[in-house]
C-alpha cells in the first residue's frame, strides 16, 4: 500500500475489488490519465476536489459534504467502512501512520495477501474477512 492509492475521499484503493482483479485493474483515484475507468472519470467527489485545488476532502471548508456523506453511509452499511473516519485519521496523525495501520487491518492472517473490501475475502488465497 502506498499513499498514492489513498483517493481524495479518503478510500483505500489499495483494498479496492477494482483495483485488486486481473483483467482491466484500475490505477486508483488519483490516476489521472484519459483512458480512466468511468467510475472514476464520473466521480462526484473527484471532480469537485480537482476544481478545487485540495489533495484530500478533509482539506475543503464544507468537509463533510453531502456527497461525501452519502459515500460514507454506503460504505459503512455495506462495507463496515468509512471514508470520514479515515480522512479524519489523516488529518490528525499523517498519511504514513494511516498507511501502516491500513496494512495491518486488510492484511490476510493466512496468506498476508490484501483483504478486498468489497468481497470481505483476501486477493490471494480468498480468506474470508
Amino acid at each position: 500500500m502506498e499513499s498514492s492509492l489513498i483517493a481524495p475521499c479518503g478510500m483505500n484503493c489499495g483494498i479496492c475489488y477494482a483495483h485488486l482483479r486481473e483483467k482491466n485493474k484500475c490505477p486508483g483515484c488519483r490516476f489521472l490519465k484519459s483512458n480512466i475507468p468511468v467510475s472514476i472519470e464520473r466521480c462526484k467527489i473527484r471532480n469537485c476536489l480537482k476544481n478545487r485545488k485540495v489533495g484530500f476532502c478533509f482539506e475543503c471548508n464544507e468537509f463533510p459534504c453531502k456527497n461525501l456523506k452519502n459515500l460514507d453511509k454506503r460504505y459503512r452499511t455495506k462495507y463496515d467502512m468509512s471514508e470520514i473516519s479515515n480522512l479524519e485519521f489523516i488529518k490528525n496523525n499523517g498519511i504514513s501512520n494511516f498507511i501502516e495501520t491500513e496494512k495491518i487491518k486488510w492484511s490476510c492472517s493466512k496468506c498476508g495477501g490484501i483483504i478486498n473490501v468489497h468481497k470481505k475475502s483476501c486477493s490471494v488465497c480468498g480468506l474470508m474477512k
